[in-house]
């Protein structure tokens, strides 16, 4: 299963464990790594100093294996999140969120590795420019928040790969091996699953948001927001309240008072499933199963085998 993406992360397998806010902390990315993935924090619901926290607590957990950091750009404290990636010495990250330009020379000039997570060939070829060493190119079936031209991934995969030299990670609506059997086959080189990651052990999810990922079917989520940043969440009492305001014309600022403070963080990791914001996506319907990461990662790489070998015998 060698590409240029397990060589260049240094990895077993082609997997990306996401990057997602209140869900992927320290012993979710540890546990990626240690199953022969790239486990990667998310930086996007955390301070400058927690980051820096579960940054030391993965490092002693797990010194010899590929972790990274995910940054979004957009973020309030992407400066200060930037400044402690450089100073703990982090090998890898992968930015999302916006252009890659700020962020890129300063991480490379560390000696990094960078990958940018976006949603059109064209913007993949803006980041090859600014001199990342991969791209993830994100289908809007992903949860959280996704690009406002609403492309899908079986779409994007192939134009991406024609259009840049530099690998491609596929993302958005993959959470088994079949799928990354399919984006491979089209030219991706990895695949990035966030969804089925959310939905294991070692996710810091809150149980009640577990729960509900295994109780919802593949039409429960939608995308919300488009005026301001879209985002792909489960359709709850909130999230029909931001569909009314959207469908009645509410301005930016009326859809930014009924977000509110916190609200994903409520939603995701308090486990209010009633108001809080519940970013996941559209695969949700698919989950069974809360598993381990170790024993997911195996049954993914199984089920690609599987997929390969079928695709040879027809």
């Amino acid at each position: 299963m060698e590409t240029r993406i397990t060589r260049l992360f240094n990895i077993d397998y082609p997997i990306i464990q996401a990057g997602m806010i209140w869900v992927s902390g320290w012993r979710l990315a540890v546990a990626a790594a240690n199953a022969g993935a790239l486990g990667l924090i998310g930086a996007g619901s955390m301070t400058p100093e927690l980051l820096r926290e579960h940054i030391r607590k993965a490092r002693a957990a797990c010194p010899d294996k590929s972790w990274g950091v995910n940054l979004p750009v957009f973020f309030k404290y992407a400066d200060e999140m930037a400044a402690v990636i450089r100073e703990e010495g982090i090998r890898i990250v992968f930015t999302s969120g916006g252009s890659p330009k700020k962020y890129t020379g300063r991480f490379k000039d560390a000696g990094m590795i960078v990958a940018h997570v976006t949603a059109t060939p064209a913007l993949a070829v803006k980041c090859e420019e600014t001199g990342v060493d991969a791209v993830v190119i994100e289908g809007f079936e992903a949860g959280g928040h996704n690009g406002r031209d609403e492309l899908t991934t079986l779409v994007l995969v192939p134009q991406t790969v024609d259009a840049v030299k530099i690998p491609v990670i596929a993302a958005g609506g993959i959470y088994d091996g079949r799928g990354m059997a399919a984006v491979l086959t089209m030219g991706a080189e990895a695949v990035q699953i966030g969804t089925r990651f959310a939905a294991t052990v070692e996710s810091s999810a809150h149980e009640n948001f577990k729960r509900a990922m295994l109780d919802a079917s593949p039409t429960d989520t939608f995308l919300i927001l488009r005026k301001l940043i879209p985002a792909r969440v489960i359709v709850n009492a909130w999230a029909k309240g931001i569909l009314a305001a959207e469908a009645r014309g509410a301005s930016s600022e009326e859809l930014l008072n009924l977000i509110g403070e916190k609200r994903t963080k409520l939603g995701m990791f308090d486990g209010d499933l009633k108001d809080g914001e519940i970013q996941i996506g559209q695969v949700v319907g698919a989950l069974k199963e809360i598993k381990p990461v170790r024993e997911l990662v195996h049954e993914i790489v199984a089920q690609y085998e599987q997929a390969v070998k079928r695709l040879e015998n027809i």
